[in-house]
């Protein structure tokens, strides 16, 4: 027997290690489901989609549903916050609010009509009550809603001319079911009907019948949350039923987060005249504010998804206009006066290793941890904005941490694929090597210029090589790109030539009557280089045809740009930045004699010009508060603004906040 069981045991244990750690996974798996609590404050963020009503007679604006029907809310995003109590027979008791707001106009839907009702925000005060099974929490919920809704009165062209805003008070009530992500993170998805008292309009002195707006939504929502701290700080350390020993993260999923708030203003310049499209001569403060969320979820091994959700709100000093290297990085020419929320990103990442050395990934925004083999192939797929992967540079890309304005961290030439706020979609596949790396990608553009709605009747390219090398030791890139759009834009030479023929007419229109589908090329050339420890240079150029209108990005055909980056471990604070550049932007002889002519083009226009090219000089100190938020103060001064040397220059005073999470 002494021997059976000998064998016995030589058999069957080398698998005792095996089974005894299966055994333990599922017991911790069970465990942690045993002990897990919900008790504590948690604060978060949601999106969805939405519709309902604001009763019969009220025009409602259509906002954009991208995957759904468009429809009064359309999609919806925003915050909330609130506070669970778990009781000893697992009924959990929370309160809960949250403020919500819509997207943007679906434009192409918008019919005619004297006036459109819509909402600015809306939100909710709720209770709930659930019960806990372990990690899962399936709940109903009841509370007030409030809500702010705006008609806006319209003009002969259908534009705004003035608006009326209400608020209301209701009711809601819904269902949703929430679950532990690991960490400190829960997910849920959740179901809200919103009842809200009517409110009457009286439009009798703009001409129109008072308006009853009675507005009733259904919303649907996913949504996660963050647990502000595993132990309340009233609460005895010892309590082990409230200290809820976290669930472990998983490395297939990460979250992020950004928010970034810019005030920026100039003082009067000199302004002789000024057309619509012009920086006013007056002085202007104005600010941009924005929060967005980057989700990471590893679907198998290489496949990636991302879901990049962002509200924007505030404008560009002068309404994003009067200058061809905008002062703004964060400012969109599509502004709000209200926060709105789009869907950013969302994509598809597949990565094909081909053997050999790897390379550690850092958890960051838009990339999950682990490794990846350095000789790779890459192939993306989705909505994103077209420099999250080309003409990138370590210190002058980002205008939430480096350079502001527009010729600053970008190649101010190159016409890239975007809707209004900066975005595409498309495809793009990447061949990366230890030195190099060649990628191409293929995009929506937009319908003509400065429109919102992205087509793929005609499209765009973009090819980039990256060469990567070392100057006595101190490591540098290069990056050589080419792009080439064909998009409904009009020819400035012909829109002369016929104003000239026809002196009645007016060259905007002309230019709008001759629009076709016409090409635009280019090419950009960007450079960084370390020079030291914690210091770097960085240099662009970058040119494109000029013959016909601009379709994306800027009023620049050619554009120089070079600057300092210096780290601040020089002076003991090893966080701080400071950085110091310039630009020079120009225009081809067509162009400026289209504006010379009257003509406007996406952000600039003063009727006439006195032709010289816009030079910009920036420079900022970027603050290291903590971890995670930044302070800076930038200036810049702007000679020749949109190429006239009638007017300015201009000195603008920034500030800016930004947070990382």
């Amino acid at each position: 027997m002494r021997r059976s069981a000998i064998v016995l045991l030589s058999v069957f244990l080398p698998d005792l290690p095996a089974y005894a750690a299966d055994l333990a996974t599922k017991a911790q798996a069970k465990s942690f489901a045993a002990i897990f609590n919900w008790t504590g404050f948690y604060i978060g963020g949601h999106a969805g989609y939405g519709g309902g009503s604001f009763g019969p007679g009220t025009n409602p604006l259509p906002e954009q549903g991208v995957f759904f029907p468009h429809s009064l809310t359309g999609l919806t995003g925003g915050y909330q916050a609130g506070y669970n109590i778990q009781l000893s027979n697992n009924v959990v008791l929370g309160a809960e609010t949250d403020i919500s707001f819509t997207s943007t106009l679906d434009r192409p839907r918008l019919t005619p009509a004297p006036f459109n009702t819509t909402f600015d925000t809306f939100g909710t005060v709720r209770g709930r009550i659930g019960y806990a099974f372990g990690t899962l929490l399936p709940y109903v919920t009841t509370g007030a809603a409030w809500a702010r809704t705006r008609i806006d009165i319209n003009g002969d062209d259908g534009e705004p001319v003035g608006s009326r805003a209400r608020s209301h008070l209701g009711w809601v009530a819904g269902a949703g079911v929430e679950v532990s992500m690991g960490g400190n993170w829960t997910g849920k998805i959740e179901y809200n009907y919103i009842d809200l008292g009517s409110r009457t309009y009286n439009l009798n002195d703009v001409g129109l019948p008072s308006v009853r707006v009675d507005p009733d939504i259904h919303t649907v929502k996913f949504g996660v949350n963050y647990r502000l701290w595993d132990v309340p700080p009233w609460t005895p350390s010892n309590d082990f039923a409230v200290r809820r020993p976290a669930i472990p993260e998983s490395p297939d999923w990460n979250i992020h987060a950004q928010t970034t708030l810019i005030p920026q203003g100039y003082p009067s310049f000199r302004s002789p005249y000024q057309g619509a499209n012009s920086l006013p001569g007056a002085g202007r403060v104005r600010e941009t504010w924005t929060v967005g969320a980057f989700l990471g979820w590893r679907l198998w091994d290489g496949g990636e998804f991302y879901f990049g959700p962002e509200l924007a709100q505030g404008f560009g000093i002068g309404g994003t206009l009067g200058l061809a290297g905008f002062s703004n990085g964060e400012a969109q020419k599509g502004g709000a006066e209200y926060p709105k929320f789009r869907a950013q990103r969302y994509y598809f990442r597949q990565t094909f290793g081909l053997g050999g050395e790897q390379e550690d990934v850092a958890d960051a925004a838009n990339q999950l941890p682990g490794k990846r083999d350095i000789d790779r192939v890459t192939v993306t797929v989705g909505r994103f904005a077209v420099g999250d992967f080309f003409d990138g540079n370590s210190y002058a890309k980002d205008p939430r941490l480096d350079f502001m304005n527009w010729a600053m961290w970008s190649s101010a030439a190159y016409d890239f694929p975007a809707d209004l706020p900066g975005f595409t979609r498309g495809a793009i596949v990447e061949l990366n090597r230890k030195d190099w790396a060649v990628r191409a990608g293929f995009f929506q553009v937009p319908s003509q210029p400065n429109s919102d709605v992205l087509t793929f009747k005609t499209g765009g390219v973009v090819l980039e090589l990256e060469e990567r090398y070392a100057i006595l030791e101190q490591p540098g890139k290069l990056r050589l790109g080419a792009f080439a759009n064909r998009g409904n834009t009009g020819n400035y030479r012909r829109a002369i030539g016929i104003g000239a023929s026809d002196t009645t007419l007016d060259i905007n229109d002309v230019m709008a009557s001759i629009r076709r589908d016409n090409l635009k090329y280019g090419f950009y050339v960007n450079a960084e280089q370390q020079v030291a420890r914690d210091i770097g240079v960085f240099a662009r150029a970058s040119w494109n045809d000029g013959q016909n209108e601009i379709l994306s990005f800027t009023d620049i055909d050619r554009s120089l740009s070079a600057g300092l980056s210096i780290k601040g471990s020089y002076w003991g604070r090893a966080n701080d930045t400071i950085g110091v550049g310039g630009a020079i932007n120009g225009l081809s002889d067509s162009h400026r004699d289209f504006l010379a002519a009257g003509g406007k083009g996406l952000l600039i226009g003063d009727g006439q010009i006195n032709y010289r090219p816009e030079r910009i000089l920036e420079t900022y100190y970027a603050y290291s508060i903590d971890k995670n938020f930044t302070l800076t103060a930038d200036y810049q001064l702007i000679t020749n603004p949109a190429y006239n040397a009638d007017r300015g220059p201009v000195s603008i005073f920034s500030g800016r906040l930004h947070g990382e999470f």
